[in-house]
């Protein structure tokens, strides 16, 4: 893939994984506009690249929050660890059948499909996007209205870990279910304040993000064919864009904090309703099948 391609791809990564709009989506769709399919093995070692760029900027933009919020003292920190580990096995509750379900779904031929093919399937794509548009944009809203009344806990809470944990087991195997949208919309609709459920959400991710990382890599060199010249090749514009997807993933944090404490949420579900309704078409009219 050309180095322009590469940083391209790596700033709507940068910007989308971070923002609840859904990395997934934006990144196949420019992908096909490239003429790249990331199911392939170089391309998917990329992505991962591309992902960890993004953990890193999550790291750095909410270290100071984290540390105030959980990290603190002794007790926060264990309350703090239990919460994680608690969300993060649900999602793994939630998550693994839902994924089982689709890799039967996508059998080809009598051989177990993977969930990655997803990666090429913009008619899965845009009703996921639609789905999380629609959670986004009733959790916007009704936040909105019970902020004005004051109805929110100051900390948060085992049912908003329920919930949270839950949405992100769901939003795992769903190119376009964005997974930031999707926690922070149930954070939002358990009852949580908007500050505290941000810095939970992206702590969870962090958490889960190394686990899923660490499987496609396994997956990528499981499936490649390339020597290790081509991989070496392959490696260096990935690091290129892990840099840039680093820097644009800051910028985006910084975009979705102030939307959020602004109270204007919603507006990612009025985006990923139209997002939907363009991938459709994309899928319907322009891009081969």
């Amino acid at each position: 893939m050309p180095l322009w391609q590469v940083v391209l791809l790596a700033v709507v990564q940068g910007l989308t994984e971070l923002l609840p709009v859904s990395s997934s989506a934006h990144v196949i769709v420019v992908a096909k506009l490239l003429n790249q399919n990331m199911s392939r093995p170089a391309n998917a070692l990329l992505l991962v690249l591309l992902h960890t760029g993004t953990m890193f900027a999550v790291i750095v933009y909410f270290w100071r929050r984290w540390v105030a919020e959980f990290l603190s003292s002794g007790a926060k920190f264990l309350q703090f660890m239990k919460l994680v580990v608690v969300a993060t096995f649900l999602s793994g509750v939630a998550g693994y059948p839902i994924k089982f379900l689709v890799e039967r779904i996508l059998f080809h031929g009598g051989q177990p499909a993977e969930i990655e093919e997803l990666f090429d399937k913009l008619n899965w794509i845009a009703p996921a996007l639609a789905a999380v548009g629609v959670l986004i944009l009733f959790a916007g809203l009704r936040e909105a209205r019970k902020a004005q009344i004051d109805e929110v806990r100051p900390e948060i809470g085992w049912f908003d870990v329920v919930v949270m944990g839950i949405l992100q087991g769901i939003a795992i195997p769903f190119r376009g279910f964005s997974r930031s949208g999707s926690t922070i919309s149930g954070g939002l609709l358990a009852g949580g304040r908007r500050a505290e459920i941000e810095s939970f959400s992206f702590a969870m991710a962090v958490v889960i993000t190394p686990l899923a990382v660490g499987r496609e890599v396994l997956r990528v060199f499981r499936h490649a064919g390339a020597g290790a010249t081509a991989w070496q090749a392959a490696l260096t514009p990935g690091l290129v864009g892990m840099a840039c997807a680093f820097v644009a993933g800051l910028l985006a944090l910084y975009w979705l904090s102030q939307w959020l404490e602004e109270g204007r949420w919603y507006w990612f579900g009025i985006y990923c309703l139209v997002a939907a309704g363009i991938v459709e078409y994309l899928w319907l009219a322009v891009l081969p099948k």
